[in-house]
């Protein structure tokens, strides 16, 4: 729970700076909201979820 808020958050604060510094319509950003909902539906979703789960695993497995 707590990574996929922080992958949200993430995330949002991504499309806020491609608004503001590149110029990314808020149409595009809608567009892209939308394309993330009804790709969670879809029977793909577990296999974007496992690796979600397993690329925050070998990040949080780093030793810097």
């Amino acid at each position: 729970m707590i990574l996929s808020i922080s992958g949200v958050v993430l995330l949002g604060v991504i499309c806020f700076l491609f608004f503001r510094k590149d110029g990314l319509k808020v149409s595009h950003g809608v567009v892209c909201a939308l394309f993330g909902f009804y790709l969670a539906g879809t029977a793909i979703a577990p296999s974007i979820t496992a690796g979600g789960a397993s690329l925050a695993s070998l990040i949080g497995g780093l030793k810097i």
